[in-house]
């Protein structure tokens, strides 16, 4: 079954708001085996609405429209969709009864205009809101389901467990759909392809075929695998395999095979070997000690962290010598030498970090512009330097200059401790 999401409201169409909505709609929906073909957010314009609703009838025989099925007049879904169906309305008396009596309980009138929310096209189910006035509608029209739901995330949620539950699910069979996330640091999204894209026809002819989708972001790069199989185990393990196989081609770069994020996996390394870490932020002002903390349980290896952003605050919390800031700068890799020594050194642990760059939009210079940022890792070494440090040149504006520099600074330690595991 293709399924189709139509989002309505002109406020999804501005900054203010974001489309949720479709986000929860399509993960249910996969779990039941129904792929989500198309995402559309159209503004409260009846004529749009009407295009894009009859658009979508034809490609889709799913189609689940959210919003605009409330009592004021931009509220449009119900009558645009009879209109597309060329349906006649009923009026509802046990609707127009639930939502007298839901104004009621709270000491109100009900407002005329409420009305039309018992406004039926004919033949079609109503649904029942108990969070709300507005009820959803199921309305099959030949061999296509047009099903309405409100807009209000609360409402709709529930609204949807039920119809996945008691009229989806019949109709599915026992067609699922698995996903794999791969995740990959260190590499472009066109190297990334460049290394995995001859294994993509061998995963699509497979006996449980496996589609590929690849999607970059900020400091990393998200393969993502895809089976549509009726056994589950015949599709983990066709998963298992394709996973497999990337990280023979990608090697340490992929750094997750199972959907961790990366500062989960930092965290199970140095669980595994009994590590603990302590960071030292300037420009990031204690966002890497925020991600290495998000993840449960990472009391057992994190010991502490320090924001010395400014030069006195180096001096004074990690020793860095004030002659050295004044001959090489604060973002300079000998500065963050001796952040990284002085963090590890003032917390007695087995990992020292420190960050310190420009995050902008101010204070850089022709030779250390704007997304300049300086990474480096300390930990004790039985032979050989005790010290990784590398500088970087990240793109972007201030929020994401510091967390690019997160997530450079969280693989450091990942590969670092891989290699020394």
């Amino acid at each position: 079954m293709r399924a189709e999401i139509i989002a309505v409201g002109s406020e999804l169409l501005t900054p203010a708001r974001v489309d949720t909505n479709s986000l929860f709609i399509t993960e249910r929906l996969n779990e039941i085996g129904i792929e989500v073909k198309t995402k559309t957010i159209v503004g409260d314009e009846p004529e749009s609405l009407r295009t894009v609703l009859a658009q979508a009838l034809q490609r889709s025989e799913l189609v689940i429209v959210t919003g605009g099925l409330g009592p004021t007049d931009d509220d449009l879904t119900r009558d645009v969709a009879a209109s597309v169906l060329d349906l006649p309305f009923d009026l509802d008396e046990r609707i127009v009864q639930r939502i007298r009596a839901r104004f009621e309980a709270r000491g109100l009138r009900m407002p005329d205009i409420n009305l039309r929310q018992a406004r039926v096209p004919r033949g079609a189910v109503t649904l029942d809101n108990p969070n709300g006035t507005a009820p959803g509608l199921w309305i099959e029209h030949g061999d296509r389901i047009l099903l309405l739901l409100p807009g209000p995330p609360r409402e709709m949620q529930g609204m949807l467990e039920t119809v996945v539950r008691e009229r989806l699910v019949p109709r599915t069979g026992s067609r699922r759909i698995y996903r794999r996330i791969l995740r990959v640091a260190g590499r472009t999204e066109s190297h990334t392809e460049e290394a995995v894209a001859p294994a993509y026809t061998r995963w699509a002819r497979g006996p449980v075929p496996i589609s590929t989708t690849i999607l970059a972001s900020l400091g990393q790069i998200e393969l993502q695998l895809t089976a549509q199989a009726s056994d589950p185990e015949g599709a983990r393990e066709a998963l298992d395999v394709a996973a497999a196989e990337a990280r023979e081609l990608l090697g340490p770069d992929l750094y997750s095979t199972d959907g961790r994020t990366l500062e989960h996996v930092v965290g199970d390394l140095l669980r595994k070997g009994q590590h603990r870490i302590a960071v030292a932020e300037s420009c990031t002002g204690g966002l890497l000690a925020s991600r290495l903390t998000d993840v449960r349980g990472s009391s057992d290896y994190v010991e502490r962290g320090i924001v010395a952003y400014s030069n006195v605050a180096k001096v004074e919390s990690l020793g860095v010598p004030a002659e050295m800031i004044a001959e090489y700068g604060a973002v300079s890799e000998q500065v963050a030498i001796a952040m990284a020594r002085g963090i590890r050194d003032r917390a007695a642990v087995d990992v020292g970090v420190a960050i310190t760059g420009i995050a902008g939009p101010d204070g850089g210079s022709e030779h250390k512009p704007v997304g300049t940022v300086v990474i480096a890792v300390s930990r004790p070494q039985p032979s050989g330097s005790d010290v990784q440090v590398r500088t970087f040149r990240f793109p972007g504006d201030r929020g994401l200059v510091k967390f690019q520099a997160t997530q450079a600074a969280l693989d450091m330690v990942r590969r670092w401790l891989l290699e020394t595991s």
